[in-house]
């Protein structure tokens, strides 16, 4: 009779739910870092740990992974700008500025707290992913459309004052590009400036006066 010890078992797989998600994590990451373009399923599975068989059997192939991960930073984006519109809309009957300041404040955190997001959008206005050109039209125009629609209902007086009337979409628009640019940049510990130049730039270009002393510094 043998005094070996018993083999120890095999270590379980994880749960499926648990590769799906490391999946679309490593993926998350590669795509923003090097884009749809630049990044192979080989590469997404050593990230994982995993093999490229157990990558299709959970997420299929490359386009359908990249679908799942723009898919969710939309949802996390649109979650965001729901809760963010809902305080505008509060706000702004009795400070439009602070509500302004507000929104602007609160997609700028995001951004920086989900700094993926807007690396993965840059990646795309870099002609990256060109064959999944619905993707604007699904994601990007919907939320930009809410914001505008919010902003111009909310603060119908904004650029009354002004020789010519605010160009409320361009200025969503402004604040998206210079956002996520800010995000990738060198210049990316300095938030408190940028923010202040932010705030600034679109109460200038809705012609809102600026909000109360109180209200203008915030880390």
């Amino acid at each position: 009779m043998s005094d070996s010890p018993p083999a120890s078992p095999a270590p379980a797989p994880p749960p499926a739910d648990a590769s799906r998600e490391r999946i679309i994590a490593a993926a998350t990451s590669l795509f923003a870092d090097h884009g749809y373009d630049g990044t192979s399923t080989r590469r997404i599975a050593a990230e994982a740990g995993l093999n490229m068989a157990t990558v299709a059997y959970h997420v299929g192939g490359k386009p359908d992974l990249y679908r799942e991960v723009m898919l969710r930073a939309h949802l996390a984006e649109q979650r965001v700008l729901t809760d963010a519109l809902a305080a505008f809309r509060e706000l702004a009957p009795t400070d439009p500025a602070a509500a302004v300041t507000g929104l602007v404040d609160r997609y700028l955190d995001f951004c920086l707290d989900q700094p993926h997001i807007p690396a993965l959008w840059m990646r795309r206005w870099l002609s990256d992913a060109a064959e999944f050109a619905d993707l604007e039209a699904a994601y990007a125009r919907p939320l930009v459309d809410a914001v505008r629609d919010t902003v111009r209902e909310a603060v119908p007086s904004a650029g009354a004052g002004s020789a010519e009337p605010a160009d409320v979409e361009m200025t969503v628009w402004t604040v998206l590009w210079s956002t996520h640019g800010f995000c990738r940049s060198g210049i990316r510990a300095e938030v408190p400036r940028f923010r202040a130049h932010l705030r600034a730039l679109v109460l200038r270009e809705l012609g809102i006066a600026a909000p109360r002393p109180r209200d203008r510094e915030r880390g």
